[in-house]
């Protein structure tokens, strides 16, 4: 018995030794967090010029006093969303695909101006068209024209409007949620044949023949239905974009300016 007891405290021994020991090594040494003071922190601060004495800490950060604080910002997201009035169109036909735009940038009530390029020149072959943010359609085009070049130089061939399109839409996914806001057609002629693709700001892409983007889109897809067919000539295909977006200007608050702008693109290019 006193052999088992002597063997058992010998254990414990060495057990208690054993849990002091990891107790040592896994406390963590947490001084430099108290707001840059001590001799650590004038080392770390002074000889680095860190400026740890000056650093603020967390809560002195100004915080809204409201219960919710999720759901406050998701609320104030929403509001300070800009309202918008655009309507730009895209369609296929026998003769290639045609692209109608207005040439209106507003926001609200306020028109800053009336003779914008909505419809932007990706390559010889290829078209973009601008609705929601001026500035994020214009950065992000021009963006994929410049990786288009460099597909085509790297490959010997000139990019599809199938892939150029999904460049577009993986650079969106990449920022999606940080507050971008697109709704664009990328549409030309590769030697597939037309070609037409809606992409946002979400990172969607969709294939169709006949879109129509912004908030005029509703009414300039009332008269494509009722005008739309696919042995329309060139000429009553322009004539068909415009007097759609025409329409669906009329419709809105606005009616000055030019009532569209149209580009094609066939298979020598674009016009």
């Amino acid at each position: 018995m006193a052999e088992y007891l002597t063997r058992y405290t010998f254990t414990k021994t060495r057990a208690d030794q054993y849990l002091n020991v990891n107790e040592m090594q896994l406390k963590l040494d947490l001084s430099i967090i108290d707001a840059g003071k001590g001799p650590r922190a004038a080392l770390l601060g002074g000889d680095l010029g860190l400026g740890l004495d000056e650093a603020p800490v967390a809560s002195s950060f100004p915080l809204p006093s409201v219960h919710d604080l999720d759901g406050f910002e998701r609320e104030v997201v929403e509001m300070v969303k800009p309202a918008h009035g655009t309507t730009t169109l895209g369609f296929i036909f026998q003769g290639g695909v045609i692209i109608a735009v207005d040439s209106r940038a507003t926001m609200g009530s306020y028109i800053s101006s009336q003779t914008v390029k909505k419809v932007i020149e990706i390559n010889k072959y290829l078209l973009g068209t601008m609705a929601g943010g001026a500035a994020d359609c214009q950065f992000w085009q021009r963006n994929l024209g410049q990786q288009c070049r460099l597909y085509e130089l790297n490959n010997g061939k000139r990019i599809t409007v199938r892939a150029a399109s999904k460049l577009l839409a993986n650079t969106m996914f990449s920022y999606r949620g940080m507050g971008l806001s697109m709704g664009t057609m990328v549409a030309g002629w590769d030697p597939t044949g037309p070609g037409l693709y809606y992409v946002d700001s979400d990172g969607q892409r969709t294939k169709g023949q006949i879109f129509s983007v912004g908030s005029g889109s509703l009414y300039a897809y009332g008269i494509l239905d009722a005008g739309y067919r696919w042995d329309l000539s060139v000429e009553e295909a322009i004539e068909l974009g415009r007097r759609s977006i025409y329409h669906a200007g009329g419709r809105g608050r606005w009616r000055d300016g030019r009532a569209a702008s149209g580009r094609g693109a066939g298979p020598r290019g674009g016009g």
